[in-house]
């Protein structure tokens, strides 16, 4: 065994090629290298999942257009399902609606015109969910890592602290003020360092009585005289009179600044 160790005086020492498979056993794998590496890493790089974030939002919205889902207020739901199977439905193609950023508003009223006040508020609020963790987990896998670097901004940093330190309350406050966009609030979310399970808690209750104001007012669209549908445009209007007025009192503080 010359190749492997001899001894010389009570010592040992070791061949140049058991040396060299010792360094290669603690070494570990080695790094794949080569044109297939360098395409692996760019395919995995921040940008290049933002990019493909991108792309798929722009197909969704695509998407959306061109199937035009705003027809089932004028041609009603398919006849093939109904009750709480097609509520379900609904509320996965309102999830997915949301994603495309089709507005909320108009949802909520083609829930409560198709399936009255109380499925339809249920299917409403199950896609509001829905539409906003597919949203979070959308930002928070394929824009996060490239998006932070960017949060250098007073403000941006400000809400980035809010929304990682407080996520739960402040996510139930953008959720209740009309005035704050839902997909920038999931996307905004998705970028901090936000839980995904309070962010879906915040989300469901926030945006109940905002729902809850527009199925009512989808519900009863066709006896515009009722109480119930002139509470649920009391509802509607208030909160968002109240939000233009706060947004408009900031402009002017941060004006004076």
């Amino acid at each position: 065994m010359l190749d492997a160790t001899t001894r010389s005086g009570g010592t040992a020492s070791v061949s140049p090629r058991t040396a060299a498979e010792l360094a290669v056993a603690t070494a570990g794998p080695v790094a794949p290298t080569g044109f297939a590496a360098r395409v692996t890493r760019v395919l995995l790089s921040p940008w290049s999942r933002l990019s493909l974030l991108v792309a798929l939002l722009a197909s969704a919205a695509t998407t959306v257009v061109l199937f035009q889902p705003q027809q089932l207020l004028t041609n009603g739901w398919p006849p093939q399902l109904g009750g709480a199977a097609a509520a379900l439905a609904y509320a996965v193609a309102y999830g997915l609606c949301t994603v495309a950023f089709v507005p909320r508003p108009l949802l909520n009223l083609a829930a409560g015109a198709l399936f009255g006040s109380q499925l339809g508020l249920a299917s409403a609020i199950a896609g509001t969910v829905l539409g906003a963790g597919v949203a979070f987990c959308l930002g928070r896998v394929l824009g996060q890592e490239a998006l932070r670097p960017l949060l250098r901004g007073r403000w941006l940093k400000a809400a980035d602290g809010q929304l990682s330190r407080h996520g739960f309350r402040t996510m139930l406050a953008m959720r209740l003020f009309p005035g704050v966009p839902f997909a920038a609030s999931n996307y905004c979310a998705a970028v901090s360092r936000m839980g995904l399970l309070p962010f879906l808690l915040a989300t469901g209750l926030g945006s109940i009585p905002n729902t809850a104001a527009y199925v009512v007012a989808g519900a009863r669209a066709s006896t515009p005289t009722s109480p119930a549908f002139l509470i649920a445009l009391a509802c509607i209007a208030l909160p968002g009179l109240a939000g233009a007025v706060v947004a408009w009192r900031k402009r002017h503080r941060l004006r004076g600044r």
